[in-house]
């Protein structure tokens, strides 16, 4: 076999007929792809589709455009689909792109690879063995994915890169993520990315429908449509193919039976020199296809046939050992089928295909059914007796196929699940669900001895032993139902994965059920919580409360251990308090027992959780730091980013949020390295929180917008939408905060609500309703969320919504509208603060803080309440926060008098936030006040006394009359009787008072009225 590739460049140089050696028409079309190649060399990362018929010429249109950008300097990589000969073999486009990269930029990919190299030999496997072991989570596949757009951004850095990426109507579901992926992530690098597919094979419920659907909403993708030639374009193909003019009535007749297929005007053009005229053809598309198949000799017929059946490509070393003819024979046979243009050697590669696989499948579909069993046994069993006549990433599962295809149970079961094993290697969980699903349809048709022989410890990794022998312990159907259901939740088919935890389970509990085993019942009804709360059913809790009811008692085990975390993190998100970190205690116990780490340091990671929300501060944040550092050691990325999410949100907890920024952003760091797209949401999302409390709000902003475009899950999505939503909120943006609150209620969902979510989204609604003078919707708002409760952990999130409510009820008093409900709701107030934990000093500050707004509330303002207010401010980083407590005070030394200089400096401090905050409410109020009182904001000297009756807003004597009228909810009419005026005149009046106070309606010029005591307030 050492001549293999000196055959295939021998063969690969024979002369062959019926390829039209003229580029016919598409210029629009290769016009198109050579202008998106041009962007890209400037820098503009591109995206086309390329669609038509089978045979209209998809392939000859890139051919011509490679040669084009060729010739002006690309790299170009092409990668193909593979065909159902060789199903399963996950991302094998993209494999074979890099491995052409490889060849042609060794370096440079290496350079490229440099750190990733153990998670890209996923994809590549030259690069070296598999690097992480880690367990599987659902962001495996997200951070090979991200890795691999990184690695093809830095080679197309100083060079423009062309990917092709070929038949993807037979794209297997990992390739299609990862496409999907890709361009919708590019966003930097000289680089074309062309996808090419068969629209006619495209039906309703073909699996690239979404894919389609998906890519259509992206904008920066062109989808390019070749349709069939016309009869001048068939007239032109003919002309290059005789060489030679046609005449017409060849014409007529080929363009009348191609109907302007390309492929087929070719095929039509040899079966004519054949001395077959077009009109004596039958009408079959198969025969006409398989004309010249069968006119080749009996061997290279017979050659055809194998490769047909082995899959897109068929490498010379395995095709010999099928084909069981010399060397010779074979070398004559394969002249014969490359000369006729039937077969082709592979371009950089040691072996052969069908130049088109319209010709293959007909070859294919012609095989009699003991035919194709009798040569995909043979395939097997070749490559079972030389496993290095392919590539090692590509063996498992072509095996597995070909004895499965060979229709021999005992051979197949094995080989599929060896294939299940690889691809779940390569975050590849569609196609590892797939072979699943066929070992499963197996198992009952293997003979006992075979079953018998397999062991789980070779085949599955999702449920743990448990106590078993792994030496003598046979797989079992449960065990690949396990895998299975893991399996479909990874890939994201969580319905697919519902039905197989159902199964299971009535395997295990129902009528029929041969054994009780009730760790492998808790173990399955924890994947459904975990189902059920991704789908949005439900929160999960039913199902972790059977699984712990099915090992309460039993002894330690990790599936005993893993109930416990699982129900210890439902809590800390859901219920904290004492049960949830019993839970967690007792997780790290059994861990510990049963020497499981990984499940220990989840364990402990939740636990460190609860401890800080439980007052155990610095244990809490101990125990999460040591979980990162041994994370970290241990090469456990995933659990190393979970420990940095945790972190920094707990500092945030306790106010340290210059502490909790640096700590994200060394996660973000981590994350980024290791392509964590989704923990990087996570900790961005807390990042910007942080960045929020700092007054950091274009950073905490560009955060946001990041995580807009990077596509991470809902759940971060949706925080960063309420973020986005308070910053609106702060700089008066209603308009936007309203867009935001929706989108994070439609992220989150109402399946499954977490107080950590729940309370500030009504917060946010709360105070939306408070900027637009819906006293009554504010006070709806509070009352829900007080009914609810506000569990332990959780003052982060209630204080501020009981800042807010108290602010709106001190801006509402002595409105008309305000009056009814205002005791109660007061009381109700100042009832959950007294019950409000203050673990830290800016809870303390916010306790004092809404204590102050519910006294201006009662229409007294105590400098004393606001200087405390102040002075608890002041050192903790909260420049918002400290701006607002600032004009309060102010507003409170006015009111008092005398002490000018003192508010004036505090308005000064305060203005100044707000302007760089771009906080306008706020900056407004300040400016309105400072009016009002004389007061300059830009210089610090001495501000001079108010005379007396001055008005800052120019308002009569009358105005302040008709001003104090309309506060009280009096209508024009109303008005005009009771000054004794016409009602044109008191309509005068009121629009002269809008305008120079600057509002657009009476419910606004009353709030300020109020806000401003321009009017002395009615208690």
């Amino acid at each position: 076999m050492a001549r293999t590739p000196d055959v295939c460049a021998m063969l690969g140089a024979v002369e062959t007929r019926s390829v039209s050696p003229v580029f016919v028409g598409r210029a629009g079309e290769l016009t198109a792809l050579t202008d998106a190649f041009v962007r890209a060399a400037d820098g503009e990362p591109q995206a086309l589709l390329v669609a038509g018929e089978a045979g209209v010429g998809k392939t000859r249109l890139i051919e011509e455009f490679v040669a084009t950008v060729q010739d002006r300097g690309a790299y170009v990589a092409v990668g193909g689909c593979v065909e159902i000969g060789a199903d399963g073999l996950p991302f094998a486009p993209f494999s074979t792109a890099l491995r052409a990269l490889s060849r042609r930029l060794p370096d440079e990919l290496a350079a490229a690879a440099a750190g990733q190299e153990g998670e890209l030999a996923r994809l590549l496997p030259e690069l070296g063995d598999v690097g992480s072991h880690e367990p599987s989570h659902e962001d495996s596949t997200a951070r090979l994915f991200e890795l691999t757009v990184r690695l093809l951004e830095r080679l197309a850095a100083d060079r423009t890169v062309v990917l092709v990426l070929e038949d993807l109507h037979w794209a297997d579901a990992s390739t299609r993520h990862l496409l999907a992926y890709l361009l919708r992530t590019l966003r930097r690098g000289r680089i074309v990315v062309v996808a090419t597919y068969r629209s006619d094979d495209i039906h309703r419920r073909h699996p690239m429908r979404p894919l389609l659907a998906e890519l259509d909403r992206l904008r920066t993708i062109r989808r390019i449509e070749l349709a069939r030639f016309t009869r001048a374009e068939v007239r032109r193909q003919l002309t290059g193919i005789l060489a030679a003019e046609p005449d017409a009535a060849l014409v007529d007749g080929v363009f009348d039976r191609s109907d302007g297929n390309a492929f087929f005007v070719e095929e039509l053009v040899v079966s004519h020199e054949a001395g077959c005229a077009p009109g004596s053809l039958s009408d079959s598309l198969r025969d006409l296809l398989l004309v010249r198949v069968e006119a080749l000799p009996e061997d290279a017929q017979r050659v055809a046939r194998i490769v047909a059946e082995g899959g897109s490509t068929v490498e010379y070393a395995l095709l010999a050992a099928v084909a069981r003819l010399s060397e010779d024979e074979l070398i004559e046979a394969l002249r014969a089928a490359v000369g006729a243009n039937i077969l082709l050697a592979v371009p950089d590669g040691d072996g052969y295909r069908f130049r088109h696989s319209l010709v293959r499948e007909a070859v294919s579909d012609d095989l009699l059914p003991g035919e194709r069993s009798r040569l995909n046994r043979r395939y097997a069993e070749a490559l079972e007796a030389d496993p290095s006549l392919v590539r090692a990433d590509e063996r498992a599962t072509r095996t597995a196929t070909y004895w499965y295809r060979a229709h021999d149970p005992a051979k197949a079961l094995p080989a599929v699940l060896r294939a299940s094993v690889e691809t779940r290697k390569r975050y590849a969980y569609a196609e590892q669900l797939r072979l699943l699903e066929r070992a499963m349809e197996l198992w009952d048709e293997v003979p006992d001895e075979v079953r018998r022989s397999l062991r789980p410890m070779d085949y599955a990794e999702a449920y743990p032993p448990c106590g078993c022998d792994p030496e003598t312990t046979p797989l079992r159907y449960l065990d690949l139902l396990a895998e299975a259901a893991y399996a479909a939740r990874l890939c994201g088919e969580r319905e697919r994965a519902l039905k197989i935890g159902k199964m299971a389970l009535r395997l295990l509990e129902g009528d029929e059920a041969e054994e009780l085993d009730p760790l492998r019942s808790a173990w399955f009804w924890t994947e459904r919580s975990r189902i059920v709360s991704g789908l949005g059913r439900s929160d999960g809790w039913a199902e972790i409360a059977t699984a712990q009811e099915l090992v309460k008692g039993l002894p330690p085990s990790s599936v005993h251990a893993r109930v416990l975390v699982v129900a210890a993190g439902w809590g800390m998100l859901h219920q904290p308090g004492p049960e949830s970190l019993a839970a967690a205690e007792r997780a790290v116990e059994y861990a510990r027992l049963v020497k499981d780490e990984s499940i220990e340091l989840a364990a402990r990671l939740t636990l460190g959780t609860l401890q800080v929300n439980a007052g155990d501060r610095e244990l809490g944040l101990a125990t999460m730091r040591e979980v990162r550092d041994r994370t970290r050691a241990l090469g456990l990325h995933h659990e190393a980013s979970r420990a940095y999410v945790n972190l920094s949100h707990s500092l945030e907890n306790l106010g340290r949020s210059r502490e909790a920024a640096q700590v994200a952003e060394e996660g973000i760091r981590l994350t980024s390295d290791h392509g964590l797209l989704d923990s990087e949401g996570w900790i961005r999302s807390n990042l910007a929180e942080s960045q929020l409390s700092l007054g950091l709000w274009c950073e905490a902003q560009r955060n946001c917008e990041w995580l807009e475009r990077a596509g991470t899950r809902s759940k971060p999505r949706g925080s960063v939408a309420l973020r986005l939503a308070q910053l609106a909120i702060a700089r008066g943006e209603p308009a936007t905060a309203v867009t935001q609150l929706a989108v994070a209620r439609e992220y989150f969902g109402e399946a499954d609500p977490m107080p950590q979510y729940v309370i500030p989204t009504r917060m946010v609604e709360l105070s939306l309703a408070a900027a637009t003078g819906r006293i009554q919707d504010v006070r709806t708002v509070l009352a829900a969320a007080v009914e609810a409760g506000f569990p332990p952990g959780t003052h982060r999130e209630a204080w501020p919504l009981l800042l807010a409510a108290a602010t709106a009820e001190a801006d509402a008093l002595g409105l008309p509208a305000a009056a009814e409900g205002r005791a109660e709701t007061l009381a109700l107030l100042r009832r959950s603060a007294r019950g409000m934990a203050t673990p830290a000093p800016v809870w303390e500050a916010y306790a004092l803080h809404t204590s102050a707004e519910l006294d201006r509330a009662e229409g007294r303002q105590p400098v004393d309440r606001w200087a405390e207010t102040v002075a608890a401010l002041e050192p903790l980083e909260r420049p918002h926060l400290l701006a607002l407590a600032r004009h309060r005070l102010a507003d409170a030394l006015l009111a008092e008098g005398g002490r000018r200089d003192e508010a004036a400096a505090l308005l000064r401090e305060a203005h100044a936030t707000a302007v760089r905050l771009g906080a306008h409410p706020l900056r407004e109020d300040v400016e309105l006040l400072a009016a009002r009182a004389r007061l300059p904001l830009t210089s610090p000297d001495r501000a001079p006394e108010p005379e007396p009756g001055d008005d800052a807003f120019g308002l009569t004597p009358r105005e302040h009359d008709v001003l104090r009228l309309v506060a009280a909810g009096r209508t024009n009419r109303q008005i005009a009787e009771e000054l004794f005026i016409s009602p044109k005149t008191a309509s005068v009046h009121v629009s002269n008072i809008l305008a120079k106070l600057g509002v657009s309606g009476r419910g606004e010029a009353a709030a300020l009225a109020h806000r401003l005591r321009l009017l002395e307030p009615t208690p």
